[in-house]
């Protein structure tokens, strides 16, 4: 590999080490720490199977994210298309030898653990779009011709995803990938008209949903019709949050979790968990540790010369943050359960190593600002 990729001389080494974002890292590390207690609150202070999975996962995870940013952004640019079509290719594996769990069919066993290719492309759609659009104008991102390719990446994945099924994190992948479009300078006019057709074509589309999907759409609009069933996750939820008050119940004092009444309160719900404990002071906390990493992500793509890097950087924050606030927001009961799962803080391991990946790019436009497109 060209040393100019992957700098080796103890000086330059040296400095990538000094350009490191310390501040990030540090966040990164604060809430691998709080999710590591989290989990070992899950398991009512043992160190048991998800929290020793949750800490080695984050530790090696941690390692690939400082690893990527040492590699040159022009490197990571020239490998764009062939990640996107490389997560594309696992993606199409798990319709042919995908394992199923609990009804869905979204992994794909690698022998060392089973990945979800599903979560890898919520990154690998922001990288190609990043490539894409890097050395398009922005007066010419509206032509018809810079339209087509953007698309076909975008909804083939997202439909092959919704087919697994797993609507949830296709809306997820949808969503990066609009926001990237828009920043990009496409027209307002035109998500205008998209949206106006996806409106009217929700009745259609709804006649598709699986039950279990349709299920939760109308459980989402009234929780109580079925509170032994489709509605207690999202009761038990509410309750949960409520009743941590101010400053929470304490540390492994949470009664909802310990007495068994939230499930899932190891993935989708962990937010759950960690509100009930330590409250509502507690979630501001966490949520303003979010607002911190999401606000370093878009100061490193300001100060980043390249443009590739600029547009990543940009996309990723806007998608971290509409990670963080559909998990959020459904634990909370504001929009319907879709599985999504907290950045970092949930139990899983294709989710950590995507947003490990997409941080770790981060960082190489960080060490490289000052890297052209020369």
């Amino acid at each position: 590999m060209d040393s100019n990729y992957l700098d080796r001389g103890n000086k330059d080494f040296k400095d990538k080490i000094l350009a490191l974002d310390y501040k990030l890292i540090f966040l990164i590390i604060l809430l691998g720490v709080i999710s590591f207690f989290s989990m070992y609150s899950i398991e009512r202070g043992n160190f048991n199977y998800y929290t020793q999975s949750h800490f080695y996962r984050f530790i090696i995870f941690f390692v690939v994210f400082i690893v990527i940013s040492f590699f040159n952004i022009k490197l990571l640019h020239k490998v764009a298309y062939l990640f996107y079509f490389s997560v594309f290719l696992l993606l199409l594996g798990v319709d042919f030898f995908g394992i199923t769990a609990s009804g869905s069919q979204r992994w794909i066993s690698l022998y060392i653990f089973n990945l979800q290719p599903s979560e890898l492309m919520k990154v690998a759609l922001i990288i190609f779009l990043a490539r894409y659009y890097n050395k398009i104008p922005s007066h010419a991102v509206n032509n018809f011709k810079h339209m087509i390719i953007p698309i076909f990446a975008l909804f083939i994945p997202v439909s092959l995803v919704a087919t697994q099924p797993d609507l949830g994190t296709a809306l997820l992948i949808a969503m990066g990938g609009f926001i990237v479009i828009w920043l990009v300078g496409f027209r307002i006019k035109y998500f205008m008209f998209s949206s106006t057709i996806l409106i009217c074509s929700l009745p259609v589309a709804i006649s598709f949903l699986k039950p279990y999907q349709k299920s939760r759409i109308l459980t989402f609009l009234n929780p109580e019709r079925d509170p032994l069933g489709a509605g207690y996750q999202i009761i038990q939820s509410k309750i949960a949050v409520g009743s941590g008050g101010i400053f929470g119940k304490g540390f492994l004092k949470g009664s909802q979790s310990y007495l068994d009444y939230l499930p899932e309160k190891h993935t989708d719900f962990i937010f759950t968990l960690f509100s009930e404990e330590f409250g509502f002071m507690g979630s501001v906390l966490l949520l303003f540790i979010y607002a911190l990493i999401i606000y370093r992500i878009i100061i490193i793509g300001r100060s980043c010369r390249y443009n590739f890097g600029k547009i990543f950087c940009f996309g990723f924050a806007a998608s971290f943050a509409v990670y963080v606030g559909v998990n959020m927001s459904m634990v909370l009961g504001l929009v319907p359960i879709v599985g999504a799962p907290l950045p970092i803080m949930s139990y899983g391991g294709s989710s950590m190593l995507a947003m490990m990946i997409g941080l770790g790019i981060v960082m190489s436009c960080k060490i490289h600002h000052q890297q052209d497109a020369t």
